[in-house]
């Protein structure tokens, strides 16, 4: 059982935290380059950019793990399940972030489609739940959109917003839905590097912009880097591939609030 320190801690960080925008636990492997995941095509692009999923041949299943900030019990889980079928797909997607005392859920059903290789696109509904200790529980709806453009087979850009209508909770949660906007691409260097940027648009915030590097040393084992710079935050990662299972792990740093690691897995049908 935490203290009441600890509870009086983690609550504070976890207001500050989401007043300047929660962040969606997008998969070690994203979260490794930066959390640029709006122009990648992985399992976490369910969490990301839902556009991504449309590309996928294989059914698969993904699951992640975060400690937000090592200082803190702050936890962050998330499961993702993706089915293609010919050039679309149907993705699902769970997440808690949160302690005892306050906690978010949100559940999320995604439909994509593909229009051949080129274009790709995505709308999102999500069902949203907060928690908090001796105020009770409140629930609300959003939704997202995303589109992917391939113009060469080395170049993939990527849009998506959540959130557009502004959704919230009623008036005695104080809690927020963020409005986000991103832009961004990825760009194949060669065989073995990609670079990833995104430009970020918390519409009551901040404007963030973020970059990541993926470099492949062999056929199963790859290393990933990148920076955010509002505010200024470091990433570090490292996968493994193993047939059909993807293992990956990463940690990120935060100017202020300290170390996050995060670990995730995903295996293909």
């Amino acid at each position: 059982m935490p203290s009441n320190l600890t509870i009086r801690t983690c609550l504070f960080v976890l207001i500050v935290f989401n007043v300047h925008g929660q962040e969606v636990t997008s998969g070690a492997r994203i979260s490794s380059l930066g959390n640029t995941g709006v122009a990648l095509q992985d399992a976490w692009s369910m969490q990301s950019n839902q556009a991504g999923i449309a590309a996928l041949k294989d059914p698969l299943v993904a699951i992640s793990y975060q400690n937000t900030f090592l200082e803190t019990d702050i936890a962050t889980q998330g499961a993702v399940f993706v089915c293609p079928f010919k050039n679309d797909a149907i993705g699902l997607g769970l997440q808690n972030y949160g302690i005892s005392a306050y906690s978010e859920q949100k559940i999320s059903l995604a439909y994509a489609k593909g229009f051949g290789k080129t274009v790709f696109a995505a709308l999102c509904l999500n069902a949203h739940q907060v928690k908090i200790i001796q105020y009770g529980t409140a629930r609300t709806y959003s939704f997202e959109a995303g589109i992917q453009f391939k113009p060469s087979p080395k170049i993939l850009i990527g849009s998506h917003i959540s959130n557009p209508a502004r959704n919230s909770y009623n008036s005695e949660v104080d809690a927020r839905i963020p409005t986000v906007l991103e832009i961004g691409a990825a760009y194949e260097i060669s065989d073995r590097v990609i670079f990833n940027s995104g430009l970020v648009k918390d519409l009551d915030w901040m404007t963030d912009a973020r970059f990541g590097l993926e470099y492949n040393a062999i056929q199963w084992l790859s290393f990933r880097g990148g920076i955010s710079l509002n505010p200024f935050r470091q990433y570090a990662g490292l996968g493994c591939k193993w047939q059909k299972l993807h293992l990956d792990g990463g940690a990120s740093s935060h100017p202020t609030l300290g170390y996050s690691p995060q670990v995730s897995m995903s295996y293909e049908f």
